[in-house]
């Protein structure tokens, strides 16, 4: 049985989904299911194919979350001592010392990854040269551009 590392706000990012597809999403595509019925031959019935296969997805999607929240290791970095080691949940600033460009990362399960928002995945490359390491380490990870040095300028427990 696998062990899903998510933060606190990710699995409650879960729950909240999990909850509409539930009393919102699936509800709805049963309507449409049984409106599309009505219409008469369901051989050639185009709507009623369509929100049969909504109803898949639905079905598919509150699976996976069910599945991941029943196997979720939630850890909340917030609630532990700061020891400056670079772990799951924590956000790191690093710096990079060819471009001199400095970057914060937080590093999150999986499911709640989004680089746009410097949200990064515990199985990233970069997540992965950073953790058990701590401030003022230079670490050296390869990206698709290559090898890249950067130096860990603090590690905050929020």
């Amino acid at each position: 049985m696998n062990q899903y590392p998510m933060t606190a706000k990710g699995a409650e990012m879960l729950r909240v989904e999990l909850n509409e597809l539930k009393s919102v999403r699936r509800p709805a595509i049963i309507q449409s299911i049984a409106e599309a019925r009505e219409h008469g031959d369901l051989k050639e019935n185009a709507e009623y194919h369509a929100a049969r296969e909504q109803q898949s997805f639905c079905e598919g999607r509150i699976q996976d979350i069910e599945g991941k929240l029943s196997n979720a290791q939630v850890i909340d970095v917030t609630k532990m001592p700061n020891t400056g080691k670079v772990i799951f949940g924590t956000t790191v600033t690093i710096f990079n010392v060819s471009t001199e460009e400095e970057t914060t990362y937080k590093i999150v399960g999986d499911d709640e990854a989004d680089i746009k928002n410097n949200l990064i995945s515990v199985n990233s490359p970069i997540a992965r040269g950073l953790i058990g390491k701590e401030v003022d380490d230079v670490v050296n990870i390869t990206t698709p551009s290559g090898t890249v040095e950067y130096e860990i300028s603090a590690v905050e427990y929020v």
